[in-house]
Order: structure tokens, then sequence, then C-alpha cells
């Protein structure tokens, strides 16, 4: 498949917004693993269209993500377009398809953007099914969605605005630094050793990528982590993507509440 472009999100946010014939779209989520399912409560639903039928896109592969982009109507009247997958840089087709979502949300006229992931918990007290807003990230894939010399001021790459209206929504939200390694194999007990002495909180293999992307393309970001385990060498138990899936069920209707709060106030 051809490398999705800048030119290649334009022409997918031109077919979204002609699909659902729609000017454009407010704001944008992506439903990471453990999230799809709250998808159900965020507004008045206006349709979907499988993301493999959009330009630049290929349906998800990772169990646990849909295939679907939706839109809704949220109580507030705004149109916020919902990924409910995404590729992951492990998938090994580059950066380009990874971002590609965010660059079409934004082509399509989005101005905030909620991303959200399934990850290792390195805080004992973030019990599998904790939702924490990320603060900072460390990005420790060696890969970046920016081109030539384009130096980006990544120092609010998490929005401390939105990071506030969250916590109007649900107080007891903590927040943490997340740690993005390129995967697909799992975090190694001396790995996530290494990422809590450098500042970690939350390690897991998406996210920073889509966040660079969207602060070049000058939107805000929200991210928010499910911690769905503790990570290795923390939990007692071996990892595996089947908690990941459990963790989100199990939480579904607080993150579906989180979410559908959050979208009122975006």
């Amino acid at each position: 498949m051809t490398q999705p472009s800048a030119d290649t999100a334009t022409e997918a946010a031109a077919a979204l917004l002609n699909y659902f014939a729609v000017p454009r779209i407010d704001l944008a989520l992506v439903l990471g693993s453990g999230w799809s399912q709250a998808a159900d409560s965020l507004g008045e639903p206006l349709g979907a269209v499988p993301l493999a039928d959009l330009p630049g896109f290929e349906a998800p592969v990772v169990a646990g993500h849909g295939g679907d982009l939706r839109l809704i109507r949220t109580s507030a009247g705004k149109l916020a377009a919902l990924f409910t997958g995404r590729t992951h840089f492990y998938e090994g087709r580059g950066v380009e398809p990874v971002v590609h979502g965010v660059r079409t949300a934004a082509a399509a006229g989005a101005t905030a953007i909620v991303l959200t992931n399934g990850c290792g918990g390195l805080n004992p007290a973030w019990l599998p099914g904790t939702p924490v807003l990320i603060r900072d990230h460390i990005n420790l894939t060696g890969a970046t969605p920016v081109r030539g010399a384009t130096f980006l001021d990544l120092t609010d790459a998490y929005s401390p605005r939105l990071r506030a209206l969250a916590r109007e929504v649900d107080p007891s939200l903590d927040e943490g630094v997340y740690v993005q390694f390129r995967g697909p194999q799992y975090e190694t007990p001396a790995e996530v050793r290494m990422a809590a002495a450098i500042g970690g909180d939350l390690v897991g293999m998406s996210t920073t990528l889509e966040t660079i992307a969207a602060r070049e393309a000058g939107m805000e970001v929200l991210g928010i982590s499910l911690v769905t385990n503790a990570a290795a060498g923390i939990s007692p138990t071996p990892l595996a993507h089947a908690e990941v899936i459990e963790a989100g069920r199990a939480a579904g209707p607080r993150l579906g509440a989180l979410l559908a709060g959050l979208v009122e106030k975006l």
C-alpha cells in the first residue's frame, strides 16, 4: 500500500465529509484498546463508515479495536468523529499510517482530539480499570512524523486546559507520564524499571506519534490511558492481551461516563 501523505489526509477528509454530508467536524476521538464500547454513549449517532473505505486507511488488526469511523452530534451540538481503531507503529508500515487518522481529522476541521489507549501501570495504586490523564510523554520508538527542519514545541503537548476540563468531569482522575515502546512484545521488567527511572508512570505502544502529528497540525490534545494491567515486574502474572480487553469491558460504564462528560465540554 502507498504511504499516506498530507494530500491523502486531505482526500480522506473530503471523503468523510462528503459521506456524512457535513461541512466540517469539530473534534475527534481515537478509541484505543478497551475503549471502543464507550462510543455508544457519546451522542446522537449520525452514521458510520468503514475506515478501510476512506483513502489511506486499512482496517485495524488488533483485537479490541473496531473498524469504523463514526460521526456523532454531541449534546453541545458539535460534530465529533470517533475512530474506533488505529494503526500501530509495531505493525511495521511506518509512521505515516500511524498518524493518518489524526491528520485526516485535522484536515476535516477538528481543532481538538482525544487520544485514548490501554497501557501498563507502574503505580500500584492504579488498579486495572483506572483511567489516567497523560501529562507528558517519552517517545522511545526512535521515530517521528515530523519531517525536515520543523522544530515543534512540545512543552504542553497534552493541553492543560483540556486536562482541567477532564477533571471537572471526574475530579478523581490522576495523571502521569506515558512511555511509548515500539512493541509488539510487552516490556521486560528491566525496561519497566528503566521507564520508571526516566520519569515514566505508564507504558504502552501507541499515542505519542499521534500526539506529535496532532500538535504539528495545531490541534489541542487530551490523552487518557486506561490502566489495564500492572506492568511487567510489578504484575505477579504473565501479561496477555486478553487482560486488556477484559479491563476495558469491566471499566466500560466509567469510561463511557468520562468521555460523555468530556464531549459535552469540548
